[in-house]
């Protein structure tokens, strides 16, 4: 509160919160400027609010409507819809490393961009793995959509309505790489930045994955054999190739393949040690959260789709089968 030209910049909520605090002249305060301390320091994983870019810079929303409006050739009197137009999903990839002599797998197996069909996409949202990260949960799955810690209902119900509308809306189940590709390059979110960036300069015709496999700019990534152990790797489904990096992102970059060398999109050329045991780690941690819903029964409120993806999760199969 003494420091006038701080103080200036809280909202007016937290400034009536403050001089109340200092008007008791007792208790706790809790202030929004300060990270939470833990174990003695301030915390790796602060929560900030951001200020709505379209409340912060006015003009910029409006020429954006105006000119979406004059290129549809919309009258003043109708509205500017913006319909949803990609459901892109960001995983959270690391190296192998140690948090508090704990010893974390790697999960950095993904390269920029991956597409994944929805038995393999599902497998990924009902886990929904981290590494290592400073959040609620550690190391390990967070659960179904990361809101396990905080989901007070069964998971399936929130599956059931994820998996009926990727079905309905036919959307494309693409995900970025966040954190690191491979154990030799650190992204953090800087892959995830650029997704609006490069979705805003494709064709809606151009984000069809069927197209982008037949035209080589999608590979599919298969199971291998390594030290006598198969590695299922097809459950990262494919990849962007160099195919796909020539021609979208060669519209944002002068030079993308300086950016988006081979060890980017190949994880497994920096080091397949790693590449195999995190695909492994992944498959792991998928069939221990797929077994939960077997032990508190909530695999019978799955829908007949889901309910497949969860047994072959669990057991490897269904019913004999594989996906």
């Amino acid at each position: 509160v003494e420091r006038i030209d701080l103080f200036d910049l809280f909202t007016d909520d937290m400034k009536q919160h403050l001089n109340r605090c200092v008007a008791d002249g007792e208790g706790i305060n809790v202030c929004s400027a300060k990270p939470r301390i833990w174990e003695g320091k301030p915390t790796k994983n602060p929560r900030y609010l951001q200020l709505r870019p379209d409340i912060a810079v006015p003009r910029d929303k409006y020429l954006a409507q105006l000119g979406s409006r004059l290129y549809r050739k919309l009258p003043m009197s109708e509205p500017v819809n913006f319909p949803v137009g990609a459901v892109i999903g960001g995983k959270r990839n690391n190296p192998p490393d140690t948090l508090n002599g704990m010893k974390i797998r790697p999960l950095c197996v993904f390269n920029p961009i991956h597409y994944q069909e929805l038995p393999e996409l599902f497998m990924d949202y009902i886990c929904s793995v981290t590494g290592k990260s400073p959040s609620t949960t550690g190391a390990g799955s967070e659960g179904a959509l990361t809101k396990g810690p905080f989901n007070a209902i069964p998971a399936c119900a929130d599956l059931n309505n994820c998996y009926v509308s990727m079905l309905l809306t036919q959307y494309g189940g693409f995900c970025s790489a966040a954190g690191w590709i491979g154990p030799n390059y650190r992204m953090d979110h800087d892959i995830s930045m650029i997704i609006p960036e490069l979705w805003c300069r494709m064709m809606p015709e151009e984000k069809d994955p069927e197209r982008m496999i037949k035209c080589g700019e999608l590979e599919k990534v298969d199971d291998f054999e390594y030290e006598g152990r198969t590695i299922p790797a097809s459950r990262l489904g494919y990849r962007i190739t160099n195919q796909f990096v020539l021609t979208y992102l060669g519209r944002m970059f002068d030079n993308p393949t300086a950016v988006f060398t081979e060890e980017i999109l190949k994880p497994e050329l920096q080091d397949l040690d790693v590449y195999a045991d995190g695909i492994e780690n992944l498959a792991e941690a998928q069939k221990k959260s797929a077994l939960n819903y077997f032990k508190d029964g909530t695999i019978a409120d799955a829908i007949p789709p889901l309910r497949i993806v969860l047994h072959v999760m669990a057991y490897g199969h269904y019913n004999g089968k594989s996906i």
